[in-house]
């Protein structure tokens, strides 16, 4: 993509919402209708599957989206294009969060779609959508305002004891996000209420965003897995801390109701919790967030 196409200004965030919903919906259409199917596998590894399908939701949702902003890159899980390191905005997609799950038929899978605007600092995520096509459930944010599940304002759990909370833990597929997660797993096993791993990073975050989840802990989640659910919990009135890690656009995270993150052992990733502070327009009091991503 030339330099003369990029966007000068970031887009209005309401229209970049709909177009961005509108894009997730079209994409989760296709994965619900290919869900019982055989399924075309280009990449086979032992703790990942790449999907013909996932190519072809990316193609899907980046067309679906540079019809109505022309001008604005996709760095995606299938495919980066060069420009997004260097344009005002940029779309961040993942188009199957949840691929192994899908490939095996199992229904735990969503279409994640971010905006992000450069900053003096790095990127800022300013919009969000993650769209689980087997629930129908949708969760969107904007920045400043609170966050929606299927346009009913949503909220984070209300518990303040690690002992009596739903903890999701991630296992990615590299050595040491797999020995990180299991030291996640024998040191919260016996502090929470139950352990859950599911297979999303951003059906993770939304289910701590709506308060089926409380906290979400996971190293080596790659940037499109968690743009927009972070934002969605920030918007909700949650804490989403990271910590880039090395490799391209990784990072390790701790995603929680603000409550009992300070409760969660997270020494192995040394990601501190930063000052509380509210989302502008939306709710005060449990919000802690580092939500800017270095390119």
């Amino acid at each position: 993509m030339s330099q003369a196409l990029l966007p000068s200004r970031p887009p209005s965030n309401t229209r970049a919402l709909a177009a961005a919903v509108s894009a997730a919906r079209e994409a989760g259409a296709l994965m619900k209708t290919h869900l019982r199917r055989a399924k075309q596998v280009n990449e086979s590894h032992q703790h990942d599957i790449k999907l013909e399908l996932d190519v072809r939701c990316q193609k899907l949702i980046t067309r679906a989206l540079a019809t109505v902003f022309p001008g604005i890159p996709v760095l995606g899980e299938e495919g980066i294009d060069a420009a997004s390191e260097k344009s005002a905005a940029r779309w961040v997609v993942d188009p199957i969060d949840g691929t192994v799950n899908f490939a095996y038929g199992i229904p735990h899978a969503a279409v994640s779609i971010a905006l992000q605007v450069r900053t003096e600092d790095g990127f800022r995520n300013e919009v969000g959508v993650v769209f689980d096509p087997f629930m129908d459930d949708l969760w969107t944010a904007i920045r400043g305002k609170p966050a929606r599940l299927n346009g009913r304002i949503t909220r984070v759990s209300t518990r303040a004891r690690l002992d009596e909370s739903i903890v999701s833990l991630g296992f990615a597929k590299s050595q040491d996000s797999l020995k990180a997660a299991q030291s996640d797993f024998l040191e919260l096993t016996h502090r929470v209420r139950k352990i859950r791993i599911m297979g999303s990073a951003a059906l993770a975050l939304t289910y701590v965003a709506c308060g089926r989840f409380d906290a979400y802990v996971e190293a080596g989640v790659r940037l499109w897995d968690i743009a927009a659910g972070g934002l969605i919990v920030e918007c909700a009135g949650g804490s989403f801390v990271t910590q880039a890690l090395s490799g391209e656009h990784r990072y390790a995270l701790i995603a929680s109701n603000g409550l009992i993150h300070d409760q969660i052992p997270h020494a192995r990733t040394s990601v501190t919790r930063s000052k509380p502070s509210g989302p502008k327009g939306g709710s005060k009091g449990r919000t802690s967030s580092k939500s800017r991503t270095r390119s």
